[in-house]
């Protein structure tokens, strides 16, 4: 009797070598791909990066695209990861070992600075607080675990902004709303691109009271092993007790040794 093929296993049509890849593990690879870079792809791109009939790939991200793993990033269809893989990538790190590790650097860092250290990621809603060590200071600034803030007014945001390809950065420079938060937020969109290539430039974000009156910040990019943005690593305090050129010499290349040690711990 004929051995029947596992349905999971295999599409309908000529696959060649592809075959044996289960349709799971096809899913997996798509996403794996789509993280290989900072730019959405198109359907027909992730095919030939994966080895996948065409027919196949539209298949399987259409799926996704339905279950919110993917979603569409610009006219022509190309794909980018959407809010339920980023959450998946974030509570797998969260998750393991490595959370453990990556505390007891901000726990380090946090008693060399003494003032309060944020873990940040990016999120659709805007930069989302996934850890953070707080100062024993009285005076604080209280942002907790799973607030969200703005891109363009924050050091965690304008570090990540200044990570992105600038065609990319332009893109979605015009895209967010530029809202006043305080007197020193930037709003003119020529302006803050010109402030992001700076940061780019020097390798840290400043937050001069542009979120919060009274509050400043720092901000440096974690990346993983082939230097690509993974999160920020920033540092908050009063205006009391850090300014802004305290922030900038003092405050930065600490977070950039920090943000170099949870290179190593997580990757």
């Amino acid at each position: 009797m004929a051995q029947e093929k596992n349905p999971e296993s295999v599409d309908t049509g000529a696959e060649t070598g592809s075959e044996r890849i289960p349709t799971n593990l096809r899913t997996l690879m798509i996403l794996e791909s789509l993280g290989q870079g900072p730019d959405a792809i198109t359907p027909a791109e992730l095919g030939r990066r994966i080895g996948l009939p065409k027919q196949t790939v539209h298949r399987l991200c259409n799926t996704l695209l339905d279950e919110g793993f993917l979603v569409r990033a610009t006219g022509d269809g190309s794909l980018r990861a959407g809010l339920r893989a980023r959450e998946m990538a974030s509570g797998i790190l969260h998750a393991s070992s490595a959370h453990i590790a990556r505390r007891q650097v901000l726990l380090g860092l946090a008693a060399e600075i003494g003032e309060t250290i944020n873990f940040v990621v990016p999120e659709d809603q805007g930069m989302a607080y996934k850890d953070r060590v707080e100062t024993n200071w009285a005076i604080r600034v209280q942002l907790p675990v799973g607030s969200h803030v703005p891109f363009h007014c924050t050091a965690s945001g304008k570090t990540f902004l200044s990570t992105l390809p600038p065609d990319q950065r332009h893109r979605l420079i015009n895209a967010i709303q530029l809202d006043r938060w305080t007197p020193n937020t930037i709003t003119d969109a020529e302006a803050l691109l010109a402030d992001l290539e700076r940061i780019a430039s020097r390798g840290y974000a400043l937050d001069n009271e542009e979120m919060i009156e009274g509050m400043v910040a720092a901000a440096v990019p974690v990346r993983d092993t082939q230097g690509r943005y993974f999160a920020s690593l920033a540092c908050h305090a009063p205006v009391q007790r850090v300014s802004i050129t305290r922030a900038a010499e003092e405050l930065a290349p600490k977070l950039k040794r920090a943000s170099q040690k949870l290179t190593e711990t997580l990757f």
